[in-house]
């Protein structure tokens, strides 16, 4: 297995999208995407199962997004997996995966001086930092590959607990349809997934937006409406006129 050095600025002024599958994902043509370049994450390849749409990078951050699609993950094919090294260990098909560094600091309570402290990769090393979202991890990695105009797309930026799902300390345990994403199975029935804590989020998505546009870059959210008010807002259509 490879790094993700690689890739260290060889997207030097181009353009990417961040898909964050949020329910707005079925509301636009994600067909227009065939010619750019994309990252997709998670369960995204429900929709490349339904809709023939295949990401260039993937990438897992949450361990128990990747602990409960460990096959699924593994028998992914297509994109250019982007993986912790801890991760990818454990996958049996290691072709066209590149791996990193996680550090999770930002959830450890035991290292004081680094918890809820949203760190930023500046450097070619190949070590990325949590910020809550696998989304913040994505900017990173736009942002080490060298991508000038990053468009965020599916960024719904809010979340329901339907009535049936149960939630024990940050943890929620689904027994139904998942009303927060693109599809229904994404959390669905059986699955579990953690308390999203949007302020934690967002105050990591601040620290992108900062360093992205302290060195001459933009992140801008083409999300058709959503709650994500951080970033300038464009017209996912317009970007392909």
């Amino acid at each position: 297995m490879q790094n993700v050095q690689s890739l260290h600025m060889k997207h030097k002024r181009e353009r990417c999208f961040i898909l964050g599958n949020g329910p707005s994902l079925n509301n636009v043509d994600v067909q227009k995407l065939s010619s750019e370049i994309t990252f997709g994450v998670n369960s995204i390849f429900l929709m490349t199962r339904d809709a023939g749409f295949f990401p260039t990078y993937y990438v897992v951050e949450d361990n128990l997004v990747f602990a409960e699609n460990k096959e699924a993950i593994d028998a992914y094919r297509g994109p250019t997996k982007i993986l912790p090294d801890r991760y990818a260990s454990q996958l049996t098909n290691v072709q066209n995966c590149l791996t990193f560094e996680m550090d999770t600091s930002f959830y450890n309570k035991n290292k004081s001086n680094f918890y809820s402290i949203p760190f930023f990769n500046h450097g070619p090393e190949p070590r990325f930092y949590c910020g809550q979202s696998v989304t913040y991890i994505n900017m990173q990695l736009a942002y080490y590959m060298g991508f000038t105009e990053v468009y965020l797309i599916g960024m719904d930026f809010s979340y329901s607990k339907p009535p049936s799902h149960e939630q024990n300390g940050n943890h929620i345990h689904s027994h139904g349809d998942d009303p927060n994403h693109f599809h229904k199975d994404y959390f669905g029935a059986g699955k579990t997934w953690k308390d999203p804590r949007l302020g934690r989020v967002l105050r990591s998505y601040v620290r992108a937006k900062h360093e992205f546009e302290t060195d001459g870059r933009i992140i801008a959210n083409a999300t058709p409406k959503g709650e994500l008010e951080l970033f300038q807002r464009v017209s996912y259509n317009s970007l392909f006129e």
